[in-house]
């Protein structure tokens, strides 16, 4: 599965999330998306995603700001504790996402989350809490993330 991983505000490409991934057997393409410009970021994400044509887009806090403003066709999203209200004028996840947060983000209010399934017409079930952090560097928040990710894949094949 080809997996288009979209980092964070200041977080460079290659981190633990894209990297065990990577480690799972799948192709991880994570563009280095520009700090301080967010269309720039989007533009870059864009041109990425129609390059290599991903099954699921990983976007993580700012990084899933940008998943939810480029046309990501029948490609699945996982957003991780995603940036939505900070960055972009997407409001809104197609159907079809999930999203993993942390009730104890002190980044990103995990109301944010609940929001963004509110407004998406998203099922309760597609908000996963878990974690104990904004970064969901823990076992079972790497875990989750990558069974869902999987889970797109195989529900594809």
């Amino acid at each position: 599965m080809t997996i288009l991983f979209l980092n964070g505000w200041r977080a460079l490409p290659g981190g633990m999330k894209p990297t065990l991934l990577a480690q799972r057997g799948h192709e991880v393409v994570t563009p280095k998306l520009s700090d301080d410009d967010f269309e720039e970021a989007v533009r870059v994400a864009q041109l990425e995603f129609h390059r290599f044509q991903p099954d699921c887009v990983v976007g993580l806090s700012r990084g899933g700001a940008v998943a939810i403003n480029i046309n990501t066709g029948k490609a699945r999203l996982v957003l991780l504790c995603p940036g939505w209200k900070k960055w972009g004028a997407a409001k809104t996840a197609k159907q079809g996402t999930v999203i993993l947060h942390s009730k104890a983000d002190d980044i990103v209010p995990f109301s944010f989350s609940e929001e963004l399934i509110r407004n998406s017409g998203l099922p309760a079930e597609a908000l996963i809490e878990i974690g104990n952090d904004h970064y969901l560097n823990d076992p079972d928040s790497l875990k989750k993330m990558v069974e869902v990710c999987e889970a797109i894949h195989f529900a594809g094949s």
